[in-house]
């Protein structure tokens, strides 16, 4: 799959263009890739990097990119949002959609805004799609439970530790690919040696706490009980994944690693001494093997 970051292209072949922010990958944006897939064209992506928002998004870009390759995107295109943002909304469609993109044919939600203060929609894109000849098709939105599926509402979902309906919404595991870095070695000496992940600042943070997680390395998948946060017993000054996999033996430090959260445990605290902190890692071990079935 091809990412381009600057529109100064020529010549693109016919493309099935998919729009959105595309910052979850949910079952709603989904059904919009499925509906560019599902096209004689070459299908393809435009998003940004960053939500126009300005909310944390919900996958990485790296994760993000591996989804949309497995899904059979051809090409994405992944702008900065500040530098198209003063775009007039028909210049946007008509000269970079259908001129320069040559979108022959464009998928996007019902809510999809654009243009220069998001003056532009669906009947703006209609009208001008008619005028050159390429097909619309307006994605309804996904419901579940009567309520429609959004990054929003499974952002308050992950905030709130409930990894089970945003994974539910999203259609695949809450997780994250991010390199293992060195720490304080502590859990080392506790004989519960963890793998400690910085997430990102643009990432959505889940509920401080100790979650069931199953990892992926080169090799293998393994449970593991990963906490997320600062640590407030050792301290840390950033907010880390620190991941124990009990039957995992081995040295992953500037590997990149895929962890899937799978439930919440319980909240972060600190304790009294290191030994109560080895003794409730051991009990939420086994608690995190129940939960993933990793029995």
């Amino acid at each position: 799959m091809e990412i381009l970051e600057t529109l100064d292209i020529d010549n693109c072949a016919p493309a099935s263009l998919a729009l959105g922010t595309f910052d979850g990958l949910h079952l709603g944006h989904r059904a919009v890739l499925e509906s560019a897939l599902d096209s004689e064209y070459s299908p393809q992506v435009f998003t940004f990097k960053k939500s126009p928002s300005g909310d944390p998004a919900l996958i990485t870009q790296e994760d993000k990119a591996a989804e949309l390759s497995g899904m059979g995107i051809e090409r994405v295109y992944s702008m900065d949002f500040h530098r198209l943002r003063d775009m007039e909304a028909e210049g946007f469609a008509r000269d970079i959609l259908l001129r320069r993109l040559n979108a022959r044919r464009i998928c996007c939600g019902e809510d999809f805004r654009f243009g220069r203060g998001a003056r532009g929609n669906v009947e703006l894109l209609s009208r001008l799609c008619k005028e050159y000849g390429a097909e619309l098709i307006v994605v309804p939105p996904v419901l579940d439970g009567g309520e429609k599926v959004s990054s929003t509402r499974i952002r308050r979902a992950v905030a709130e530790g409930d990894i089970s309906t945003a994974s539910r919404l999203l259609g695949r595991p809450f997780g994250f690919t991010l390199e293992v870095i060195h720490g304080n070695h502590i859990g080392t000496g506790l004989g519960t040696p963890t793998i400690n992940q910085a997430l990102p600042e643009d990432l959505t943070l889940p509920r401080f706490g100790v979650y069931a997680a199953w990892c992926e390395t080169e090799s293998g998948r393994y449970y593991g009980v990963c906490n997320i946060g600062v640590k407030p017993t050792v301290g840390s000054d950033r907010v880390l994944a620190e991941t124990w996999m009990p039957e995992f033996d081995g040295d992953l430090y500037g590997r990149r690693v895929r962890v899937e959260i799978m439930d919440f445990i319980r909240p972060e605290r600190k304790f009294s001494s290191l030994d109560q902190l080895k003794e409730e890692i051991r009990r939420n071990a086994i608690r995190a093997k129940e939960i993933t079935g990793a029995l």
